[in-house]
């Protein structure tokens, strides 16, 4: 019998039916056939988070991203009128990448005044137009004004920035975010702003690493050691209070029985000495009150509820800090993983410590995850298994696959010029 209630259905699945319940393949996470039409259809048309305003604090602040997915660079840029803007990083006089230090392939980031392109001198001011060329008697009729850099949609939504690359985006960001994901409009993400980066290059498609964090079933297999006895039984297992659909977007929620209440001699002997690991510190601020859109289920006592924004972005809120992934694809069976833990500024050294240790336990958790990636992608390429179940713990790994095919179907029907698919 389940510890938590699931829908009037019987099964969180069944509450969804467009999702079904038949086997899965994951043949759109081996083909290059199919990457390529992903990239058309997802990461040249969805709104793609990039980074957050602390990225850009002060007029002239900048950093530039490369998005391999969607065949661009971009540079991100606070103006003198505080507006944050983002541009193609490319110069528009012979093409050379505009902003980069010394390899173009790194990104980078800085303050200026504006931007100079290494090869021949023009300038750009902070709003992208073009306001310096050498020798513009030698060009013949130049319009500087038609020369500026070329913009890309930008949109911010509580902190976080947002592109899209779409020359005419279908949605708003809001519009595109939806009502599951703007229930987070008054959390407090900009009282969270001490933070620990960590940069990963990994063997297997986006995809597949996506599908480790949407669903705990394998907790008690892969992470043993850093769960309670009771949940290392194969037969009790794990299993999540909550889960939620909004369009292409998704939510699973935890309980909130604390970890070090539950079973603390299971716990690395750092995370008893410092009273913090891997769900955090132990103690946290008072960050006021929170929106009930954090714990869409009512889970009581709640933990955690990890968002799932599409396509490639998930935030993981514990109440009083967050942790957030992104997965950007670089190939059919490659990507780049992206993530950072996120606290209030800490107060004291022991503070600063804990938050430490948290991020340093939460990344050991993430790359046994990462730790898999290569045997499945390898596996899963063989193409001698096609057809994979997943039962309903896993119904966000169904949702993300059946959204993606959805997005590039419909992509597919739109260049299948009139007249003929009835040929």
């Amino acid at each position: 019998m389940a510890r938590w209630p699931k829908p009037a259905e019987g099964t969180w699945t069944g509450h969804y039916p467009d999702l079904g319940t038949g086997p899965v393949s994951f043949r759109d996470s081996t083909s290059p056939e199919f990457y390529a039409a992903e990239r058309e259809a997802i990461f040249k048309r969805a709104w793609l988070n990039v980074g957050r305003i602390e990225d850009v604090p002060r007029v002239g602040s900048y950093f530039t991203k490369d998005i391999a997915a969607a065949g661009t660079s971009i540079i991100v840029v606070k103006g003198k009128d505080q507006a944050v803007r983002a541009f193609h990083n490319i110069c528009r006089h012979r093409g050379n990448k505009l902003v980069w230090n010394d390899y173009p392939n790194v990104e980078t980031k800085g303050v200026c005044r504006q931007f100079t392109c290494k090869y021949h001198g023009w300038r750009y001011d902070l709003d992208g137009a073009l306001t310096f060329v050498q020798q513009p008697g030698e060009f013949f009729d130049l319009d500087t004004d038609a020369y500026g850099l070329r913009s890309v949609h930008c949109d911010i939504w509580n902190g976080f920035i947002f592109v899209n690359v779409d020359a005419e985006p279908r949605q708003s960001l809001r519009e595109f975010l939806g009502p599951m994901i703007t229930g987070l409009d008054d959390y407090p993400f900009d009282k969270l702003t001490e933070r620990y980066d960590w940069v990963a290059d990994n063997n297997s498609n986006w995809k597949i690493f996506a599908d480790a964090f949407q669903e705990y079933y394998h907790v008690p297999a892969l992470h043993p050691q850093q769960v309670p006895a009771a949940v290392r039984d194969p037969n009790a297992g794990f299993e999540c209070a909550h889960f939620q659909i909004d369009g292409p977007h998704r939510v699973v929620s935890t309980a909130g029985t604390r970890r070090w209440l539950m079973a603390p001699e299971y716990m690395y002997p750092i995370e008893r000495a410092t009273r913090s690991g891997l769900v955090g510190p132990w103690r946290t601020p008072d960050l006021g009150e929170l929106p009930a859109g954090l714990n869409p289920g009512g889970i009581d006592p709640w933990g955690i509820s990890n968002f799932q924004i599409f396509p490639n972005l998930e935030i993981l809120i514990y109440g009083g800090w967050y942790l957030l992934y992104r997965y950007w694809p670089t190939s059919h069976n490659t990507h780049r993983f992206e993530a950072y833990t996120a606290f209030h500024p800490a107060r004291s050294v022991r503070e600063r410590i804990e938050h430490e240790v948290a991020a340093v336990v939460l990344k050991e958790f993430a790359l046994q995850d990462a730790g898999m990636l290569g045997g499945t992608q390898a596996a899963l390429e063989t193409g001698i298994v096609e057809d994979f179940p997943l039962n309903d713990q896993e119904i966000l790994v169904r949702h993300l696959h059946k959204t993606v095919g959805d997005w590039v179907a419909a992509y597919q029907r739109e260049q299948t010029p009139v007249g003929a698919a009835h040929a």
